[in-house]
């Protein structure tokens, strides 16, 4: 089926023609550039370095707004939304009356009874009538949104020029409404790949010129436009969980992900809320990650053997030509789950060693995207 038929399109589609892509992929219902004419290891490398922009305007947007947005979202989502002021985000998840995974979404503060929440391929869209059902708020998806993100340790110095707000001050999961080149737009400071940067929410009329002007800013950089299959290599370096591909039981709770983080059992009652406090302390596996002693990637499923009884899967893989090692993010039973323990991956080659290692693989600290000048005590 070609590309053209699919029911979302990027306006940026020609310009991942020119890179080399043949948009043979799709997420969300819309063609991706999965890979480009560029090497993607040597992406990666430049993404490392300096920066790479990529379009992931394959993600959804849903603007929430409303008297009753902040209560919906609140019974729906893990999190406590009322925690974030105008200009934050956070990381949230949606489970089940089981409390099992069923979305995770990032969800942006854009004021007092105003709110976006970005998902990739799980259920929020699915379940939200029954949330805004006999509530005084509007839950609509927005098809025209085009999502930029500048990933590297050169973004800030590729876009702060170009725009009146003071980027460099702009926090982690901070955002806000400015200009860029001249085009509204709305900047985030986040993204998908262990470096510092930024996404550039804008129309789908004003997408192409922006891309245009990064890409003719980022030139004295070394900037390059970064394919989906660099975005997953510098995702699993930096151990960041894509969901489903990361929850492959549909069962999965937060704590087995290790998402306790985004889960405040403190709030007022929300959807799961009862069974999430009855399995915490009770979690079947833990979220872990495995180097494999192996030349390349292995194939996501793999079985993992302990003693030739199976324990677990490996489920996001990746070879990192950046730290020379084959890598996977994996789930593990609690008493195997130790740093050095010891396992076997069953792959089309047949046995490989692996062993559990601490994450993110890469920037274990994670100081590229938190400095300790951004952190507080």
């Amino acid at each position: 089926m070609s590309y053209k038929n699919l029911p979302r399109q990027s306006v940026l589609n020609e310009r991942h023609l020119a890179l080399g892509s043949k948009l043979d992929a799709e997420w969300n219902g819309m063609p991706i550039p999965q890979s480009y004419s560029t090497d993607r290891y040597e992406e990666t490398t430049v993404v490392r370095s300096r920066a790479g922009l990529f379009d992931v305007t394959g993600l959804r947007i849903v603007n929430v707004s409303g008297p009753d947005a902040e209560a919906m979202l609140n019974a729906m989502l893990t999190s406590d939304v009322s925690k974030l002021s105008p200009g934050q985000s956070a990381i949230s998840n949606i489970v089940d009356e089981n409390g099992s995974l069923i979305d995770d979404v990032l969800v942006y503060c854009d004021g007092p009874q105003q709110f976006r929440i970005s998902h990739g391929g799980g259920s929020l869209e699915e379940v939200l009538p029954e949330f805004t059902e006999g509530r005084n708020v509007k839950a609509s998806r927005d098809d025209d949104v085009h999502i930029l993100s500048l990933q590297g340790p050169l973004a800030l110095d590729i876009l702060k020029p170009h725009t009146p707000f003071k980027l460099a001050d702009l926090k982690y999961f901070e955002h806000a409404r400015t200009t860029l080149f001249g085009k509204d737009v709305s900047l985030a400071r986040g993204g998908y790949s262990a470096e510092r940067g930024y996404e550039v929410f804008c129309s789908s009329k004003d997408a192409i010129a922006i891309w245009d002007a990064i890409m003719e800013a980022g030139k004295p950089f070394g900037i390059v436009a970064a394919s989906w299959d660099c975005l997953d290599i510098v995702r699993v370096e930096g151990a960041l969980l894509f969901f489903p591909f990361d929850m492959p039981k549909s069962d999965t709770t937060p704590w087995e992900v290790g998402a306790d983080w985004t889960v405040d059992l403190d709030k007022p009652d929300f959807r799961g809320k009862a069974a999430l406090q009855a399995k915490k302390g009770k979690e079947r596996f833990k979220q872990v990650g495995l180097e494999i002693q192996h030349d390349a990637a292995v194939e996501p499923g793999a079985k993992i053997f302990k003693d030739g009884r199976e324990v677990g899967t490996v489920n996001s893989t990746t070879y990192s030509r950046h730290l020379m090692k084959s890598l996977g993010l994996a789930h593990l039973p609690p008493e195997l789950s130790g740093l050095g323990t010891e396992v076997e991956v069953q792959t089309d080659k047949g046995k490989l060693t692996a062993n559990v290692v601490r994450t993110p693989f890469y920037d274990p600290m994670r100081l590229r995207t938190h400095p300790m000048t951004e952190r507080t005590a």
